[in-house]
């Protein structure tokens, strides 16, 4: 295949045994010329202890993880491709929640490593965290995502996150044939604190074509970041 989309580059032949409407959710890129717009309901969100709320305030200052929980509540996905300020290939994850205080975003941006090993997820409306993401097929079809190392990065400052207070992250996408649904449960994990914050929830999914529709505005970063 020509000009591959990241995620199919990572994941090599492992991207073919994915359920076909994986195949083609995560073929979005500039070579197909589509993005994906999800919208449905998560079932549940959730927070691990007391001690979790602050840092999950700080992060929703700048559109990193969501502050509140709640029940049966509508959300977007949005996996939109563009060609970032630095010349790369990127596509945004940017979910909106509509809790019942008002929404809140989530905001991820995808792109490819320079080997084209791996995909680094910058997080927020600045980008101050990166993190490695892994990519494999399971038995079943659905998509097992997990997360690497943490990186925080602010004018000259760039840092490992130590263990103490990073996390890792495993996102779980599946396809229900039975409902015509995609099906997709998040979990965020303190190695030492255990369980922080998670969600997990079904959707739909629509194709547009970029050409046509663009990228619309606030959906791209305030800040990018070149550093890898």
């Amino acid at each position: 295949m020509t000009n591959p989309s990241i995620f199919r580059t990572v994941m090599g032949a492992d991207f073919d045994r994915l359920h076909p409407h994986l195949q083609r959710r995560f073929s979005v890129g500039l070579a197909s010329g589509e993005a994906c717009i999800g919208r449905g309901v998560m079932g549940r969100i959730w927070h691990g202890g007391a001690f979790v709320k602050p840092f999950l305030a700080l992060g929703a200052t700048r559109n990193i993880l969501v502050p509140r929980e709640g029940r049966d509540v509508p959300f977007v996905i949005e996996n939109v491709p563009y060609v970032d300020s630095f010349g790369r290939e990127t596509v945004t994850f940017v979910r909106t929640f509509d809790l019942p205080a008002g929404p809140r975003r989530f905001d991820a941006q995808m792109v490819l490593s320079p080997k084209g090993d791996r995909v680094l997820d910058y997080l927020g409306t600045h980008q101050h965290l990166a993190s490695d993401l892994h990519f494999r097929a399971e038995p079943d079809g659905s998509l097992l995502i997990r997360s690497g190392e943490h990186r925080f990065r602010e004018g000259v400052v760039d840092v490992r996150v130590p263990e103490l207070i990073g996390a890792t992250a495993e996102v779980r996408e599946s396809y229900d044939d039975t409902t015509d649904r995609f099906r997709i449960r998040v979990r965020v994990v303190n190695r030492y604190f255990g369980p922080l914050f998670g969600y997990e929830g079904s959707f739909r999914a629509t194709y547009t074509d970029i050409r046509t529709c663009g990228v619309r505005p606030g959906l791209r970063p305030v800040r990018e970041e070149s550093r890898a």
